[in-house]
């Protein structure tokens, strides 16, 4: 076989747009926290959960069907093996995670159950680490640390030390269904994230819908629905859109330490517009899982690794890792999709384990 080709260059692999994507999904589910406790005072935690979803997939498939129409260039197909992952995905992030954190949210403070979110960065990453094999290091693992530090405080009860309650055990759950969505998520990143976001949105919003009415859940009036609708297409679609974007090129474990600014949004939203108390087990919260996110944001990874030869189709422009030639009919321009096959390459700059970067460490 033959050695793959060595070179050392300037190549960023982790741009700051990717940076800015996973914040911009963090901000919009962070509002979103807040916004869904609003609106329990009007439905039923189970009902609620799947309206936001069916909302963001209905919003987000118009948005698809539109694209489509108007003659918008192919994204990338999903492939036949990308439908086992996206299973996964849709059962566990958007059937049993929005479950749980309403019916968690229900019987918690807003601010405090923001917070608590950052569980889903941790867990995501350690999913990552150690069962999808994503690279660790030392500063990332402090990271983490202090983020679970920070949520340890949250649950800290003077007289009887750490006190794990219904509402925090809940979100507990699901923000380990998030990590685990997350991670199955990261496969199929290189597709279309819209319709990955709107199959989510259709398949389990319709599914928990419609449980939540058999077991004899009251509809809410018609304004809750249009607010729930409006809140899941921006909180929970729009930003899984943005998220799986950033998984593209950040990998699971970084996009979700980024992620995990959401919770502070949340938090800063729960105590500003209901009214909810500060106090100081809150703000020391804040600042672990502030010293957290600032660890993992300021990481820099750099190392002589090599890249096997393969073929796949993803958005892409012909940076140092797309050298390749076209067969007629491939679009002008980039950014564009095709088919395309990478040779095998040897070279060393600042990566994160982005769809070009699973390599062995």
């Amino acid at each position: 076989m033959e050695a793959p080709a060595t070179m050392r260059i300037p190549c960023d692999s982790t741009p700051r747009s990717a940076i800015a994507l996973a914040l911009g999904a963090a901000g919009l589910f962070g509002l979103s926290t807040p916004a869904a406790k609003l609106l329990l005072a009007v439905s039923d935690p189970w009902l609620l959960a799947g309206l936001l979803y069916l909302g963001s997939g209905v919003g987000l498939g118009a948005i698809h069907l539109g694209r489509h129409l108007s003659g918008a260039p192919r994204a990338t197909p999903l492939a036949r093996a990308d439908w086992p992952w996206l299973a996964g995905a849709i059962a566990a992030g958007g059937g049993v995670g929005p479950v749980l954190l309403m019916l968690g949210l229900a019987a918690g403070h807003a601010s405090a159950t923001a917070l608590l979110l950052n569980l889903e960065g941790v867990l995501t990453a350690l999913l990552a680490w150690f069962v999808f094999r994503e690279h660790v290091d030392r500063r990332i693992a402090l990271g983490m640390a202090a983020i679970t530090v920070g949520a340890l405080v949250l649950a800290w009860d003077g007289a009887r030390g750490v006190r794990l309650e219904r509402s925090a055990l809940l979100v507990a759950g699901a923000c380990a269904a998030w990590a685990l969505d997350n991670n199955l998520t990261r496969k199929v990143s290189a597709s279309d994230p819209l319709r990955i976001a709107a199959l989510k949105g259709l398949v389990a919003g319709a599914v928990n819908t419609a449980i939540a009415l058999a077991l004899g859940a009251a509809r809410p009036e018609a304004r809750a629905v249009a607010g729930a609708a409006l809140v899941g297409l921006l909180g929970y679609g729009v930003s899984l859109v943005l998220f799986v974007l950033a998984l593209r090129h950040l990998g699971a474990g970084r996009t979700g330490a980024y992620f995990s600014t959401a919770p502070f949004v949340g938090a800063l939203a729960g105590v500003a517009t209901l009214g909810e108390p500060v106090t100081p087990a809150l703000g020391a919260a804040a600042a672990m899982m502030g010293l957290g996110v600032w660890l993992h944001a300021s990481e820099r990874h750099e190392h002589l690794h090599p890249h096997e030869a393969l073929e796949h189709e993803h958005p892409h422009r012909h940076d140092a890792h797309h050298r390749h030639e076209h067969v007629p009919g491939v679009p002008p321009g980039e950014p564009h999709t095709h088919r395309h096959t990478h040779a095998p390459l040897q070279h060393s700059h600042p990566h994160y384990p982005d769809i070009h970067h699973r390599h062995g460490h």
